[in-house]
C-alpha cells in the first residue's frame, strides 16, 4: 500500500483565503492597469484599488502570496509591483 502521509495537502489549502477577499467580486481591471497607462491615470487607478485592499480581512495573506509567487502584475495585498519589487530587494539586501 502506498505511503501518501508525505504528499502535500489539498491544493485549495493553499487558497482558501481567496474567498475572503474584498476584491472577489469586483473587476479586475481595477488591481490591473491597462497597456499603456501611465502617471496621474495609473496612480489614481492603483490608489483605488489599495483603498479596497485596506478594508480587506486577509490582506496580509494576499501580500504575502504575491510577495512569495513574485507576481509581476497588478495590486496585491495593497502593493503596487513597484512596491513589490522594493521589498523582495531589501529582503534579498539583508539576507
Amino acid at each position: 500500500m502506498t505511503d501518501v502521509s508525505k504528499l502535500p495537502g489539498p491544493i485549495s489549502d493553499l487558497w482558501d483565503w481567496q474567498y475572503q477577499g474584498a476584491c472577489r467580486d469586483i473587476d479586475t481591471e481595477r488591481f490591473f492597469h491597462p497597456e499603456g497607462e501611465r502617471g496621474g491615470t495609473r496612480r489614481r487607478r492603483a490608489e483605488a484599488a489599495k483603498a479596497i485592499c485596506a478594508t480587506c480581512p486577509v490582506i496580509a495573506q494576499c501580500r504575502e502570496h504575491a510577495l512569495r509567487t513574485q507576481e509581476p502584475y497588478g495590486v496585491w495585498g495593497g502593493m503596487t509591483e513597484e512596491e513589490r519589487r522594493a521589498v523582495l530587494h531589501r529582503r534579498r539586501q539583508s539576507a
